[in-house]
């Protein structure tokens, strides 16, 4: 009698020191720690770029647009764009996965109600003892499973299941840098578009005189017919390229309306000339791309997803401790169905350590491998990325601010050019090709600096873009 409490004792002894080794939590999982990166000075090249500790991109885009029209429709776009809307869906999805991963520490539970009819065969060897063949058995189950998470399997799951929110939170949020991004320079383009179809306009008036004026010279003996064609011919050119500007804006106004998730249509706007972002380019320092860049965040998350996950391919080789319950209300009869003497229950625990499986586990664990290492090479990808994506803006900026100061001075010459060639003509003193070489010029100065303008505000829309501003 006392060898048996004996081992009964030892049982409960080493029962109690699993259930210690439980809840202390003796995880083969490791936890997940930033790999090594190249210097975050080094990602982009900022060789005489102004650097301060408050970056562009932590500046709201309500703040930085100062247009009222562009305001408005970029705050359409953030409510009604379809790639919006489709990764708001896809955060849903992520965040019914992390819900679960959460409730993975809870046990699982079930009920479930079974009536049985059986007819035994007369010519069995049970059915030839028994008068009666047929019975019915009525029972009312509940049914527990719960696994313990010695090895933290289950906490790496959880883990895995909350980047995979939070990565899917950063493609939300770079899915609205971009929509700002590109709402912005559309704007700014249609903008330009206009500017240029004024210049155009005006440009055919100036050549429509010009053709009666030509056609005097010609009758006073000054000029040839040739001088009369030519001057028809750049009138009509200017007349084409009108027809090109205005089927410019009428496709860009069209790709307006897609990036607001609206049917196409004329949208209002102001001028190209009243255009200023008063916000100072900022950089901020360069480990602010670590915590702006939305893509860059989104990387990381999905680093530390596969980094989980490799965790728990490992913790499959150790073995599971489970514990399994069921009890509840069976009785042969309906009517006593919920006496008590028609309770029952049992438990059983188990410790299961997988031996052959068909190489299953190594499989899983060497793919989980392999996509943590793809993982950390996205990441860091994404980071040489955004630095060059950086530096690219920033280049840009400066070189078009000079560049703009080279288009305005060369207007104003060829704009002098062409009166004078104009006068020139008038009084004999010149050709008409030099007329209609300085008018040539001047519009098409007149085009360039116009598109200097825009690419002075694109390039600050791609700098915060490139920072990544405007999900905040």
């Amino acid at each position: 009698m006392k060898s048996i409490l004996k081992y009964k004792n030892l049982g409960k002894t080493i029962l109690l020191g699993l259930v210690l080794l439980t809840l202390q939590s003796c995880f083969v999982a490791k936890e997940y720690t930033r790999s090594e990166l190249p210097e975050t000075e080094a990602l982009y090249r900022t060789e005489n770029l102004p650097t301060d500790s408050l970056s562009i991109a932590d500046v709201s885009w309500e703040t930085l647009f100062t247009d009222s029209y562009l305001k408005e429709y970029i705050k359409e776009g953030l409510q009604n764009n379809m790639d919006v809307r489709i990764a708001i869906q896809q955060m849903a999805m992520a965040q019914a996965y992390a819900k679960q991963g959460k409730a993975g520490y809870l046990p699982s539970v079930d009920i479930g109600a079974n009536v049985t009819h059986q007819e035994l065969s007369k010519n069995s060897q049970f059915g030839a003892f028994l008068t009666n063949t047929s019975s019915d058995q009525f029972d009312l189950t509940a049914n527990l499973s719960w696994e313990a998470d010695i090895w933290g399997k289950i906490r790496s799951n959880k883990r895995a299941t909350q980047a995979a929110y939070l990565q899917s939170v950063s493609g939300h949020q770079v899915v609205k840098t971009q929509l700002i991004s590109s709402i912005a320079n559309t704007y700014y383009n249609l903008l330009a578009l206009d500017a240029q179809l004024q210049v155009t306009k005006e440009t055919i008036a100036t050549r429509d005189s010009s053709v009666t004026t030509i056609k005097a010279l010609k009758e006073a003996g000054q000029v040839t017919q040739v001088a009369v064609d030519q001057n028809i011919a750049q009138y009509n050119s200017a007349r084409a390229l009108q027809v090109d500007i205005e089927t410019a804006i009428f496709k860009t106004e069209n790709t307006l309306s897609i990036l607001l998730g609206k049917a196409p249509q004329h949208f209002e706007r102001n001028a190209l000339a009243i255009q200023k972002i008063d916000q100072d380019i900022q950089l901020g320092v360069p480990a602010t791309l670590l915590s702006n860049r939305p893509d860059v965040m989104a990387a990381e998350y999905g680093l530390i997803q596969s980094f989980e996950l490799t965790n728990v391919a490992r913790s499959n080789f150790y073995p599971s401790l489970t514990l399994t319950a069921s009890g509840g209300f069976q009785s042969l009869e309906l009517d006593q169905l919920l006496n008590a003497n028609s309770l029952f229950a049992n438990i059983v625990g188990g410790l299961t350590q997988p031996l052959f499986n068909q190489r299953r586990l190594k499989t899983q664990k060497e793919v989980a491998i392999a996509q943590q290492e793809q993982a950390l090479l996205q990441f860091k990808k994404s980071l040489l990325i955004a630095g060059s994506e950086v530096s690219n803006a920033l280049f840009s900026y400066e070189s078009e601010t000079k560049k703009y100061e080279f288009r305005k001075n060369e207007v104003e010459a060829l704009r002098a050019a062409e009166s004078n060639s104009e006068e020139l003509l008038k009084n004999g003193y010149a050709n008409y090709l030099d007329l209609l070489t300085a008018r040539q010029s001047a519009l098409s100065a007149e085009l360039n600096i116009i598109d200097s303008q825009l690419q002075q505000l694109v390039s600050i829309v791609d700098l915060y873009e490139a920072l990544g501003g405007g999900w905040k």
